[in-house]
Formats: structure tokens, C-alpha cells, sequence
């Protein structure tokens, strides 16, 4: 019985791969046909091989998100604000060393935002303390 499903499988997928190959054949010979008054036989035959390359990349794209889905979920969630701007930090020095720069010179004309900045950063963190215990 398990003989018997596996070779009805590989059948139909065999077929289904036949019944693919003849339809690119056969948009390609069309796609020939239709470019060919215009451009000329060169340029028609590089338009089917275009075609087929950028036929291609698609496939390989689909295949490649499918065998290495983006990671997204818990655990980026998980990660704390720290840990997530000391990742970005290294992977985007100028960035980070133009945010720091930013941020002095907020300091230095305004410290009243930094104070309410840093006592809201202590407050959320004793929240999240009293959370965990």
C-alpha cells in the first residue's frame, strides 16, 4: 500500500514537471513569435532568454525565503532595548556615533529632558523588577 501511494506520487509530480517544461516551450516559442517583427531574430531570442532568466530568479527567491524564512517574532521581542541598541551599535557605527552626538548636544542646551529621560528609564526598570519577584 505505502509502494503503492509513493508511486502514484512520484507519477504525478512527474507529470506535473512535464506538463510544466511544455508550457515555458511553448511561451517561449510564442513570446519568439511575437518580439520577432519587431526587433528581429537576435534581439527576439534575447528577449526569451531575459524572460526565462528573470523566470528563474523568481523561483530561486521563493525558494530561498522558503528554506530561510525571515526571522521575526518572540525572539526579537524578548530582547531588552539595551541589548537591541548595542546590536544596531555594532552593526551600524555611524549611526550610533551620530545618535550620541545627538543626544550631547540635547544635553547640553536642555538637561532637563535628559533628567526626565534617565528618571523614567529607573522607573520603568524598578517596575520591571517588582514584576519578575
Amino acid at each position: 500500500m505505502i509502494f503503492k501511494k509513493a508511486v502514484l506520487y512520484v507519477s504525478a509530480v512527474s507529470a506535473l514537471g512535464a506538463a510544466a517544461v511544455v508550457v515555458v516551450v511553448a511561451l517561449a516559442f510564442t513570446l519568439y513569435a511575437a518580439v520577432l517583427p519587431q526587433v528581429g531574430p537576435a534581439w527576439a531570442a534575447a528577449s526569451v532568454a531575459g524572460a526565462a532568466a528573470v523566470l528563474m530568479a523568481l523561483c530561486a527567491m521563493a525558494l530561498l525565503i522558503k528554506v530561510n524564512p525571515p526571522r521575526l517574532g518572540k525572539q526579537a521581542e524578548e530582547r531588552d532595548t539595551l541589548t537591541r541598541l548595542i546590536d544596531l551599535a555594532k552593526e551600524k557605527p555611524i549611526v550610533a556615533a551620530s545618535a550620541i552626538i545627538g543626544a550631547s548636544l540635547v544635553a547640553l542646551r536642555n538637561p532637563k529632558i535628559v533628567a526626565t529621560v534617565l528618571a523614567t528609564a529607573m522607573a520603568t526598570r524598578s517596575a520591571d523588577k517588582a514584576k519578575k519577584k
